[in-house]
């Protein structure tokens, strides 16, 4: 038998859940607001040290006496000869190094929005929530992973970074992934000026993967492995590049997230070009 009490009582049930569920839904919202809000001023503060470093270095592009082509192939027909008639870049790091400390390099790729200084400390994990001036910053910054050599490069170098929605730091590495981007044979290289040297690299491989630890391996027991690895890498590419491939080669290795679920958006290419810096120049 139905009675009043009971239907106050069961009034007084929905109320409770929907009071529950207001309060849930205004926790996530504040919640949310709060993040984005993070975001915003993070992707403010990374702008500003962006135009810093603009305003304190330049990026040269340099035709060196002292080139070293590297690891040719035998046939003239290559893309390769191509590509290496391009000219290098150049960076004085004196500026960049007073800002940072952990400054060892500075990336470019073309067709992107990717033109940075590289940092590297000693894990991945740190530059993954500090910025260039090392102050906290979901953005993070561009480095170089731990294990490798940054003076003498490993077989695979490689280097990380978070992708921005507002396409800051490898927020743009999305684009390598259009026809569009792999249309433009201009776009096939990737600048990388060191201390010590500056090298020119010609892209072999363009993917998207789950999370895993075999792509970004730096270096191998014996060039059997490497060759395997080469084989590996060329064949996941989602295009076809032109680039040759051997157990002689060295490669750069640029990796970043594509979404919330942990795959990832990979770029690889090979060393084709280098010029040795002095000791002054390197600064």
């Amino acid at each position: 038998m139905i009675t009043i009490k009971n239907i106050h009582k069961d009034q007084r049930k929905k109320l409770f859940i929907l009071i529950v569920l207001i309060i849930i839904y205004v926790v996530y919202l504040l919640f949310s607001v709060t993040i984005l809000i993070g975001w915003f001023i993070d992707n403010i503060k990374t702008k500003e040290v962006s135009e810093k470093i603009e305003k304190s270095i330049v990026v040269e592009e340099i035709e060196g006496t002292k080139e070293e082509l590297i690891n040719p192939p035998v046939t003239q027909e290559s893309d390769y000869w191509y590509y290496t008639k391009q000219k290098l870049i150049s960076i004085d790091f004196t500026e960049l190094k007073k800002i940072n400390s952990d400054t060892v390099g500075w990336i470019q790729l073309q067709g992107t929005n990717i033109n940075y200084p590289v940092v590297q400390t000693t894990d991945n994990s740190y530059y993954l929530s500090h910025s260039y001036n090392k102050e906290n910053n979901t953005a993070g910054w561009v480095f170089m992973d731990y294990r490798n050599n940054a003076v003498d490069l490993n077989s695979n170098t490689i280097i990380y970074a978070h992708s921005r929605n507002d396409g800051s730091m490898f927020g743009s590495l999305k684009t390598v992934l259009t026809k569009e981007w792999f249309d433009n044979k201009q776009y096939h290289t990737v600048y990388f000026s060191t201390p010590y040297e500056n090298t020119l690299w010609q892209v072999f491989s363009v993917y998207t993967l789950p999370s895993e630890s075999y792509y970004i391996t730096p270096t191998f027991e014996n060039k059997e492995d490497y060759t395997k690895f080469l084989i590996t890498l060329k064949k996941r590419s989602i295009y076809s590049f032109s680039a040759e491939l051997n157990e002689n080669d060295k490669i750069l290795t640029l990796s970043t997230c594509q979404d919330n679920y942990g795959n990832r958006i990979v770029l690889h290419a090979k060393l084709i070009k280098k010029n040795m810096r002095t000791q002054k120049e390197g600064k």
